[in-house]
């Protein structure tokens, strides 16, 4: 997950048909801006089943605009957008799509929870965001470990759980949930603290609370331990959210990676998970829009 270095779209003066058409033709390219050719035909598609909530990490389409991924989302059959801060609540509010993943209080992906020294930073940001989420109407909240920066991992398992414990109150008052990404730190985040299933399970079980759980990105916990199903099964109560991608490369997730989503996506599913699956990888296609849809497509089951 890359979050830091996002910024909104230049503004194309696209309207949003125009949007549209660019979503359903599949016609932007990195960096595009204006409408070439005419619209071609498509056959209906089928409604998505419903059995999993569908999201699109908004980082992942740097290329359009908040109200052109709307158009896009909802040209493909879902409605939900993961990554969005409160600038962006606004717009996705008017064109019906929800934020399924909060961000905004988090210091980077480096400066979290697991250093006593940014607690109280954190506390404020924290509290403040907590206050915008839930009075925007939305649950979930993203955090991070940070860095391990030479520390023992029980004791930034500690200082963790005594910094998320200042918080956690108060997000149980407002009903929001603090989500902790698992990330891996052998290729995209080295030296992140919360690496592993088993620590991030371990803080769950600490904290005790429906109000605190994990991200478990598929793609970072395949780097890191493999055995995405079984871990899926064994530990589902503490997973609030999941993201995609393909392995390796962080691309698109269909067959020339080494995951299988239809299955992960019906062991989810079987779960009983109430929450939202978003795609997170980085399209390679010449078509992302394509590429999204097709995602969309394989994790429908």
């Amino acid at each position: 997950m890359s979050i830091h270095s996002i910024r909104p779209a230049p503004a194309t003066g696209l309207t949003r048909r125009d949007a549209l058409r660019l979503a359903v033709a599949g016609s932007i390219g990195l960096g595009a801006a204006t409408i070439a050719g005419t619209l071609p035909a498509f056959a209906a598609t089928a409604p998505l089943k419903g059995n999993l909530k569908h999201s699109v990490a908004r980082w992942t389409f740097p290329q359009l605009s908040v109200a052109q991924l709307c158009a896009t989302v909802k040209d493909i059959g879902f409605a939900a957008i993961d990554l969005v801060g409160p600038e962006d609540w606004p717009t996705l509010k008017a064109n019906g799509v929800f934020s399924s993943m909060c961000n905004g209080a988090e210091l980077g992906l480096t400066k979290g929870f697991a250093g006593r020294e940014f607690h109280d930073q954190l506390a404020e940001r924290y509290t403040r965001h907590i206050d915008l989420v839930a009075d925007a109407g939305y649950r979930n909240l993203i955090c991070f470990s940070g860095n391990r920066n030479g520390m023992d991992p029980h004791d930034g398992m500690a200082n963790a759980e005594a910094g998320l414990k200042r918080i956690l109150g108060h997000a149980e008052k407002r009903g929001v949930v603090l989500v902790m990404e698992l990330l891996n730190s052998k290729v995209d985040h080295r030296d992140y603290l919360c690496d592993h299933s088993a620590w991030g399970v371990e803080l769950c079980q600490r904290l005790g609370s429906d109000n605190f759980g994990l991200l478990y990105d598929i793609y970072h916990m395949q780097i890191m331990e493999g055995d995405i199903i079984a871990t899926i099964g064994k530990h589902h109560a503490c997973f609030k959210h999941y993201h995609t991608a393909g392995v390796p490369g962080r691309n698109e997730i269909g067959d020339q990676q080494e995951l299988h989503y239809p299955a992960i996506c019906r062991a989810i599913r079987d779960t009983g998970f109430k929450g939202y699956l978003a795609q997170e990888f980085t399209p390679a296609a010449p078509d992302p829009v394509a590429s999204l849809r097709e995602a969309i497509r394989l994790c429908d089951v």
